[in-house]
């Protein structure tokens, strides 16, 4: 079974059977994140830095900015037993698709709020793919941590 995780969304599970997916991520970042002790894992598709430029649009939608949606994709899976020592990080997205002259920047402004929070609670990368000018889908296999990425024109992947 497949759970899609829409723009600004999330979706954790612990249940073997499902496969969680993310698709068409540009600027937008994919933070997917994997337990694989308990076998929990799930995917944050954000679409902006920071909740600051509109906080009532942050509680009805906390998904769509890294510093709401990121802590609480942690602490769903914290919830069903996963440990941050334990997991494994993959980040897609951050890239430039309608704004490829960099005037906006939002790719690279929702990666590095993701680093900064990370950086402040020594969060480590596994492995990423951000930045250029494709769109990416991504794809976690619950049962076994398989990561799986499809690049614009390209066949998917795993990582």
């Amino acid at each position: 079974m497949r759970q899609i995780v829409g723009v600004a969304d999330m979706k954790v599970s612990n249940n073997t059977a499902e496969s969680v997916i993310t698709y068409s991520l540009g600027s937008c970042i994919g933070l997917v994140i994997y337990d694989p002790a308990v076998r929990v894992g799930g995917i944050l598709h954000y679409m902006l830095p920071e909740s600051s430029i509109d906080r009532e649009k942050a509680a009805r939608k906390p998904y769509m900015f890294a510093d709401t949606g990121i802590p609480r994709l942690f602490k769903t899976a914290y919830a069903l037993g996963a440990k941050k020592p334990r997991m494994k990080i993959y980040v897609a997205g951050g890239a430039e698709i309608l704004d490829q002259k960099g005037f906006f920047n939002i790719g690279k402004r929702n990666y590095m709020a993701l680093k900064k929070i990370f950086f402040k609670n020594k969060v480590m990368i596994s492995q990423q793919n951000v930045g250029g000018n494709v769109n990416r889908t991504v794809r976690i296999e619950i049962a076994t941590g398989d990561i799986f990425v499809k690049t614009s024109g390209s066949k998917e992947v795993r990582i």
